[in-house]
């Protein structure tokens, strides 16, 4: 038994999963506490849940609760993450506090890649991974989802970095650390709320079942650190790139101005984004996050195919 293992709350539907090796999900929670408002955030959680199920896998939201880390949560623990006050939204440097002091934790990118990693899960589906911040030549701020993709390995399925970052440094980032980057069914990275950037990228995939078999084979050849699978929102729901970037580059001035650092950057800017944006952004961010569970889902569950 690894010693963290007591530390471990499994549900039994996901034990039985990972047992046999079927499809598992692993969803992170912060974007129920601190992403979307009640009670769209509980929504929206059960939605994701249900898309990953039809696609033939099962979920696994994960959080912190009561000392234990949680992997798959009951109706009553989402409405306790939705609805409690002062959260602890957890990255690796929060970790082993939260779970000590048996606080309340929502997991981000990089901590729901630890979590996985624990309880043998191979896939995970976010809407948009952190990276580089712009300006961070006098702030340095830099997401540890970066550092975690390099050394942990789950495969994220991601609708590419949030666009309130410096795209081409995040990509360099990752390029420096050796993470693959794949395109599915675009060969340029996905901005997020838009489908394109002006950022070409060296890995693309068409089809579900190629980006399996890269993972396959990763985990085959025992490389170390993860994989990006960079998925686009649905054409249907991407916003003018001029005109979000417009936004954004005042939300971001906004929070230099009012000193806002770091880790209450992000969640200051989404929701200045969805201010401005009269909540078109936040309908994008629903969009993207079903159309990611899907496509996640869906790699998990031709991954399964190749391992029996």
């Amino acid at each position: 038994m690894k010693t963290y293992e007591k530390f471990l709350d499994i549900q039994d539907e996901i034990k039985h999963a990972l047992a046999n090796n079927l499809p598992v999900v692993a969803l992170e929670s912060t974007i129920i506490s601190h992403g979307m408002p009640y009670p769209d955030n509980v929504i929206m959680a059960k939605k994701v849940e249900q898309i990953i199920r039809e696609e033939g896998a099962v979920p696994a939201t994960i959080a912190i609760m009561n000392g234990k880390i949680k992997i798959g949560l009951s109706d009553d623990d989402l409405e306790t993450l939705a609805k409690t006050k002062d959260v602890v939204k957890v990255s690796r440097r929060d970790f082993a506090s939260v779970i000590a002091m048996k606080e309340i934790g929502a997991t981000t990118v990089a901590s729901t890649m630890m979590c996985a990693e624990m309880a043998g899960i191979k896939f995970f589906v976010t809407g948009g991974i952190g990276g580089v911040h712009k300006g961070y030549e006098q702030t340095m701020d830099i997401s540890a989802d970066l550092e975690e993709l390099a050394q942990t390995n789950v495969t994220v399925i991601c609708a590419g970095a949030k666009a309130i970052l410096d795209l081409p440094r995040t990509m360099e980032y990752l390029e420096t650390k050796g993470v693959p980057v794949i395109g599915y069914q675009t060969e340029v990275l996905p901005a997020f709320y838009t489908r394109q950037s002006d950022i070409k990228l060296r890995l693309h995939a068409n089809h579900v079942k190629d980006i399996a078999n890269i993972v396959y084979t990763k985990d085959q050849l025992a490389l170390k650190g993860g994989v990006l699978v960079a998925n686009p929102i649905p054409e249907k729901d991407s916003l003018d790139g001029n005109y979000m970037n417009d936004i954004i580059d005042r939300a971001v001035k906004q929070s230099v101005l009012e000193k806002i650092e770091g880790k209450d950057v992000t969640p200051f800017l989404l929701k200045k984004i969805v201010e401005e944006t009269k909540g078109k952004s936040l309908q994008a961010n629903l969009a993207l996050v079903y159309n990611n569970a899907k496509v996640g889902a869906q790699i998990a569950t031709a991954y399964s195919k190749l391992i029996k």
